[in-house]
């Protein structure tokens, strides 16, 4: 059983509280008496990760990275269609509302991320860092939790990539700007819309358009690689921006553009579609029809080689137009090549030379 749908919160990219579907207690709202109290804004709550790694493995085809690491599990950005959101399940929580209101912080995600490197079975390969849930996200600010992982890889020489829609990734270009003169790193700035309406109910917490762009055009400036993902491409929602967008994107300094079609899995379909029946309910319908449309009669397919880009004959009129818009823009669909080759152990405090 899940929750009611509730008014919106200012703020938040939902107001629903789905039982996570590990649960074996179900809930339920009901009127109290009292009002409003149930759609007052609740405050963030942080907790502490008890992860004994900090480094994941990934084998799925559909993405270009075999590890990765994420510094928080839940993200304030509240981004109506996160497909991280069933991973609160995993912690007895909601995907809905408790995704973006309980973060799980790693705070010593750098001294496990140096332990990991220093093991000799260990072998450099790219590290993605924030796929699942944005590394600079809000909390990063205080935290920092971000910038002491990159202290780590950028004292290993490590390649790393980075994904994020907020523009505080600017406070570690001092970190960022060294490692991309040795190809050791490139960023990815996520960009829904240039809809800043649009924007700010759909990802009520993230960066506005705007100020992503600008994210990129500093980025460029102090020499980081950086590219654009359109993602996600929500049929009959933003679809119709993809030239615009990419183009804007490459005159602020993006290289290179990914896109991802929409996804659904889990609770992230009955979330989504809440928040299309509250902000876009002329089009409700018409929209899940696309989606489902694009995902062989389903709401999501987890296939691998079609859950980034759907099926059928609107998912390759997205790839179509996405080909000729990257062709004009003059934007690259391959991700750079980072060098693994300069990783080494950083010196110690009284260790010993080499003698050769």
């Amino acid at each position: 059983m899940t929750s009611k749908t509730q008014s919106p919160i200012k703020g938040r990219g939902t107001a629903d509280n789905p039982d996570p579907r590990y649960s074996r207690l179900a809930r339920e709202s009901f009127d109290d008496g009292w009002g409003e109290a149930e759609t007052s804004s609740p405050r963030t709550q942080l907790y502490t990760d008890a992860s004994k790694t900090i480094i994941s493995r990934n084998q799925s085809p559909d993405v270009p990275f075999e590890q990765s690491i994420n510094p928080y599990k839940g993200c304030e950005h509240g981004c109506a269609y996160c497909f991280a959101r069933p991973t609160h399940a995993y912690l007895d929580l909601s995907p809905g509302l408790d995704f973006e209101t309980r973060i799980f912080a790693k705070p010593n995600a750098a001294e496990l991320l140096a332990e990991e490197l220093a093991r000799p079975s260990y072998r450099p390969r790219p590290i993605a860092l924030g796929v699942n849930t944005d590394a600079y996200q809000p909390l990063e600010r205080r935290l920092g939790i971000t910038r002491e992982i990159l202290e780590v890889l950028a004292a290993h020489r490590h390649p790393v990539s980075l994904i994020t829609k907020s523009s505080l990734i600017e406070r570690d270009i001092d970190l960022l700007a060294p490692m991309a003169e040795k190809n050791l790193v490139q960023v990815a700035v996520s960009l829904t819309t240039l809809d800043h309406e649009l924007s700010r109910s759909l990802e009520p917490r993230a960066a506005s358009p705007k100020r992503r762009l600008q994210t990129m055009h500093n980025l460029a400036e102090a020499g980081i690689p950086v590219g654009v993902l359109f993602a996600p491409v929500i049929p009959a929602l933003n679809d119709s921006e993809m030239e615009g967008l990419l183009q804007s994107a490459a005159e602020a300094g993006a290289s290179s553009a990914g896109y991802v079609v929409l996804r659904l899995p889990h609770e992230v379909r009955e979330l989504f579609e809440a928040w299309l029946r509250e902000h876009r309910p002329l089009k409700a319908t018409y929209v899940m029809n696309l989606i489902r449309d694009m995902r062989g009669g389903q709401a999501y397919s987890a296939r691998f080689g079609e859950r980034m880009s759907g099926t059928g004959q609107h998912a390759e009129l997205i790839a179509q137009r996405f080909r000729l818009a990257c062709k004009k823009a003059g934007l690259s669909r391959r991700q750079l090549a980072l060098d693994s080759s300069l990783f080494r152990l950083p010196e110690q405090a009284g260790q010993q030379l080499d003698l050769f």
